[in-house]
């Protein structure tokens, strides 16, 4: 049976869960399954939207969100009535699973409440999951199947559409769960794996703030003092500024600037980790007003005392905070963010009454958290921490104390670590690769029957035939390496040694023929432009590669040493290829031509447990030879 996709459109009309969201969004819809009257369906509703908000602001009072709250409203469409709200996220992908956990934990409030949550990749629950769901519950099908009750993950069978595989459309999943509650499915294993990011919380959500002291205008403390969620749609503002909206801060002169570089003041702002990184990051040019105040340092030598760097450092990122509030300002207008609208009439008001409202040093002092300034580690990345980390190697006890991320960073690295290698280790996988289930097959390629073509690539499939030693043999040969000994190798003529594997058939037509003709003059014209370039070249051991020559196996080379590879050098007259020297040197070069990137051969290294030193410059050398 052909597998219809109405992903877009639903069973009933209605539309489906929308996969055509906006990036970094997530919407989620509440549902009441019980029988009620329209008044008291939506008086049920209004008092799962005040829960869910108290809730809110209980568990995340003074968090700082990237770019939208957390927000319901009630909503009516193609019959249904429910609770339905849109969050943008932006690059804080901790708010997205923040708004998880208080959905997760408002219905086990309410026994009758079942909630969907999606975002711009679809289910992305399910895709946490990936791992342990069942082959059935397929991308192709899974729309409208991932719910949320009583703070279980439940799923909807394939029965909800009469047991063909197809996505359900909204009217489908909440007629199906009113009719057949007990025929949803509650597995602890897609569970574990779903809400494994909601372990860290509500813990997660004082740890992902940080507070750092900066250097800034006295009217903009008071503001950010008076409403310190402001800091998120200012860093945005600043980190994807434009020439247009620099303008107002490029003048030398500019009685128009909301934030204007006087009477500066030192204090303690809050930001998330995610906005601090932003905006720390940032090479920015300080303005012409802010130039004589900011020191640029860049290409000073001489060493600055630790106190006199804390004093630019808090200058500076104050810069970048007040010109990104500057452009806030004067871009409030256009902006349709309820934040932003309260932070501008708030600013209107502090200019209307003037200074005299704005508070005095001693008034910063009582403040709560004024002088406080976390530690920016963080940020810093130790790279042999980090690999220890990803190899679950232990660290010594004097490198535990700065060592990479916190307990949650280093389980998630190391759950990464581990499925990798599951995946690698797979011994069910064939010599087609990873299997692909009933869903995961394009559905162009379901015609409901097959063709005679199909059957008869089928029957050549199975005469295929693969011969080992051959291919063992050629790669050997391809790589330069001697023949293994022990094994009798058929003879073949030199014109054929670089002719291609192919599969054999019982009965070989004269295409096949000419085919293989084709290759075998084409693999003889690569030969001879490689060879004319010096790429099949193998160096003889040199006098500089004694280093790499030992008592072991020079021993070896002399015992491998057959009659055959006798024969074959005294018909070529060279000297003995010394295989260690061109292993070890064709590593390097490869190691040398990643220009201290990640690559294959730093990767293989890695594996052996090797770590090479980055390649300097052949220039720096010359240079230092002069």
């Amino acid at each position: 049976m052909d597998v219809q996709d109405t992903t877009q459109a639903s069973h009933d009309g209605a539309e489906a869960f929308p996969r055509n969201l906006p990036d970094n969004q997530v919407s989620y819809m509440l549902f009441i399954i019980e029988s009620f009257e329209p008044r008291a369906l939506l008086s049920e509703l209004e008092n799962v939207r005040k829960a869910a908000m108290q809730l809110c602001n209980s568990i995340a009072k003074d968090y700082i969100w990237q770019r939208d709250s957390f927000q319901l409203s009630t909503k009516r469409e193609a019959g249904l009535v429910y609770l339905h709200g849109t969050t943008d996220y932006g690059d804080s992908i901790e708010d997205e699973w923040l708004i998880v956990y208080i959905l997760r934990t408002l219905t086990t409030t309410f026994p009758n409440l079942w909630v969907r949550v999606c975002d711009s990749d679809g289910e992305f629950l399910l895709v946490e999951a990936a791992n342990v769901i069942p082959n059935w519950l397929s991308p192709e099908i899974d729309a409208n199947r991932s719910w949320i009750h009583e703070g279980k993950l439940q799923l909807l069978p394939l029965a909800a559409s009469s047991g063909v595989k197809r996505p359900l459309s909204l009217a489908e999943a909440v007629g199906y769960i009113r009719s057949h509650p007990e025929g949803v499915i509650h597995s602890p294993f897609v569970e574990a794996e779903a809400f494994y990011r909601l372990e860290k919380y509500p813990g997660n959500i004082e740890a992902s703030m940080h507070h750092s002291r900066v250097t800034i205008p006295r009217k903009l403390a008071y503001l950010l003092h008076e409403q310190p969620a402001a800091i998120a749609p200012a860093i945005e503002a600043f980190y994807l500024r434009d020439p247009v909206a620099l303008k107002p801060l490029m003048a030398a002169v500019s009685p128009d600037l909301h934030f204007p570089p006087r009477d500066l003041v030192t204090v303690s702002v809050r930001f998330t980790k995610v906005l601090f990184a932003q905006v720390k990051s940032q090479r920015f040019t300080p303005p012409p007003m802010w130039s004589d105040l900011v020191k640029i340092t860049e290409e000073e030598t001489a060493p600055i005392p630790q106190q006199e760097q804390n004093i630019e450092s808090r200058l500076e990122l104050g810069m970048k905070v007040t010109s990104g509030f500057e452009m806030l300002a004067t871009s409030a207008e256009k902006k349709k963010s309820r934040l932003v609208r309260e932070f501008a009439i708030l600013l209107e008001d502090v200019e209307e009454d003037g200074d005299k409202i704005l508070p005095t040093d001693e008034e910063i002092t009582n403040w709560p958290d004024v002088d406080r300034d976390d530690d920016e580690a963080w940020l810093d990345i130790n790279f042999e921490d980090f690999d220890n980390e990803l190899q679950g190697r232990q660290r010594s006890s004097a490198a535990k104390e700065g060592g990479f991320g916190d307990v949650q960073t280093q389980a998630d690295l190391r759950k990464i670590v581990s499925r990798f290698e599951d995946f690698l280790n797979d011994e069910t996988a064939g010599v087609e690769g990873a299997e692909l289930h009933d869903m995961d097959q394009d559905d162009d390629s379901e015609n409901g029957g097959d063709s005679d073509e199909d059957l008869s690539s089928e029957d050549e499939d199975k005469e295929v035939s693969f011969d080992e030693e051959e291919f063992n043999r050629m790669m050997r040969e391809m790589m330069g390496l001697p023949p293994e000994t022990g094994k009798h190798l058929p003879k073949e003529d030199p014109k054929d040694s670089s002719r291609v594997v192919k599969a054999s058939t019982p009965q070989a037509d004269d295409e096949d023929e000419e085919e293989e003709e084709d290759i075998r003059q084409l693999s003889a014209q690569m030969e001879a432009e490689l060879k004319k370039l010096g790429a099949l070249k193998l160096d003889t051991k040199p006098e500089n590669a004694k280093a790499l020559d030992s008592k072991e196996s020079a021993a070896a080379r002399d015992k491998g040493k057959g009659k055959g590879v006798a024969e074959g050098d005294d018909e070529s007259g060279e000297e003995d290829v010394d295989i260690d020297y061109n292993l070890v040197k064709n590593l390097l070069e490869s190691f040398k031509s990643q220009g201290g990137l990640a690559g294959p051969a730093g990767n293989l290294l890695g594996l052996m447990g090797m770590k090479l030193p980055r390649d300097e410059d052949e220039d720096e050398d010359l240079q230092d030879k002069k």
